[in-house]
């Protein structure tokens, strides 16, 4: 899926693609859940902490993309030239937790079939493996992979928005929330560590860089696109979320009760719009948990073959391997393994301070001369050193949750 030129019609369909491969990434079937039940708990509070997500998120992004796409090299690579070893550590934790959430995200796209068309759970998850392995095998997998992220990615929005409109939510009392919160306590802190988490965590902070480097958007002359692409995708992921959060909002304003539900989403979108509603929740559950399977693939196989021009030169069997080995695992065990998701989870807590502090690391240092010549703005490394001290503190309490499981 490497390029090395591309024309201004498709450099502009890259960042597009690259833009919603990040975007659609974060927007899984943990995403779905995690800002239902935030929603349900802690009502129109729930959108400073939306809020403040997204100026973090912006943030990380806008230092990484920046970084790795002057560089023109990804981030094992980069990680490498200035801590030898370090790459293959940070290559190591993102195929991991990539692997592992990648069963969960089949186990969402099955939970998506069946609530969409009543489709068994194991089919529903094995077709969906298979439509995601015949996208990278296509003779243009990059070029089909981004027309298809950017539809799944508009098509969840549309469908968002209508369920938000039929739930009629509260808007000002959202805007309110989100300005002036009224007191704030653990559960909001909370709340605001585990979505930042959810959406730069991981694999998800490299997908959309590493596309740009496969296509050959690099360089100084590209950088005010990729920082535009960085920022932007992180919109799109807080549209999403907005939209998702109103949907919920309406509902829970309503009087409906969905926090003790089995599938508090599903139950959301049913008290919104009736059965219609079930069935979109269905279609927008798929649509996220086949593009994060797509993200999470592709992002992990790009760090197995960052060290090995042949398997580079094989990067779309690698791809549709890594989904292969997910989906049989998935229907091996019949479900998502919960401890593992949690493990993984823990170590996505990880991953981003690790990888933030080394990217930066190579915007600080001049005399590498990685980002060839590039004078890297001072301000936004200081940006991006006061967010790493925030993902430190989600690292400690990862390091505490596998503690917790490790003693279990």
């Amino acid at each position: 899926m490497s390029t090395t030129t591309t024309t201004p019609a498709r450099g502009r369909g890259v960042l597009l693609g690259a833009m919603f491969l990040m975007a659609t990434s974060a927007v899984g079937p943990g995403f779905i859940t995690q800002t239902t039940e935030f929603t349900a708990t802690l009502g129109a509070a729930f959108a400073f902490a939306i809020l403040v997500s997204i100026v973090v998120d912006i943030a990380v992004q806008l230092n990484l993309w920046r970084i790795i796409g002057v560089a023109g090299m990804r981030a094992p690579e980069l990680a490498n030239k200035v801590l030898p070893g370090a790459g293959y550590v940070l290559a190591a934790l993102i195929v991991f937790g990539g692997l592992v959430f990648n069963i969960g995200n089949i186990g969402g796209t099955a939970l998506g079939l069946d609530a969409l068309a009543g489709v068994d759970v194991r089919i529903g998850g094995a077709v969906s493996a298979l439509i995601a392995i015949a996208i990278f095998l296509s003779k243009r997998a990059g070029m089909a992979m981004d027309r298809i992220i950017v539809v799944l990615g508009v098509l969840m929005i549309a469908l968002t928005l209508y369920v938000a409109f039929s739930s009629s939510p509260p808007v000002g009392e959202a805007l309110r929330g989100a300005v002036a919160p009224g007191a704030l306590g653990s559960a909001e802190f909370t709340a605001i560590v585990t979505i930042i988490g959810g959406t730069v965590g991981g694999y998800i902070t490299y997908a959309g860089a590493h596309r740009l480097i496969d296509a050959g958007v690099t360089g100084r002359e590209n950088l005010r696109a990729i920082s535009r692409a960085s920022v932007t995708g992180i919109v799109v992921t807080g549209v999403i979320r907005v939209l998702l959060f109103l949907a919920v909002l309406g509902v829970v304003t309503g009087g409906a009760a969905i926090a003790d539900a089995d599938n508090a989403p599903a139950a959301a979108f049913q008290a919104a719009a009736g059965e219609v509603g079930l069935r979109l929740f269905g279609m927008i559950m798929w649509a996220a948990a086949i593009s994060s399977v797509i993200g999470a693939s592709y992002t992990s196989a790009s760090f197995i073959t960052a060290f090995s021009p042949a398997l580079r030169r094989r990067s779309t069997w690698v791809v549709a391997a890594f989904i292969a080995v997910s989906a049989a695992a998935y229907l091996l065990l019949g479900q998502a393994p919960g401890t593992l998701l949690v493990m993984a989870g823990a170590i996505n807590g990880l991953i981003l301070p690790v990888g933030l502090a080394l990217m930066l690391w190579v915007g600080w240092r001049r005399s590498h001369d990685l980002l060839h010549g590039y004078r890297y703005p001072r301000g936004l490394l200081l940006l991006g050193a006061a967010v790493w001290v925030l993902t430190v503190y989600m690292g400690w309490s990862a390091l505490s949750g596998i503690a917790a499981l490790w003693g279990a």
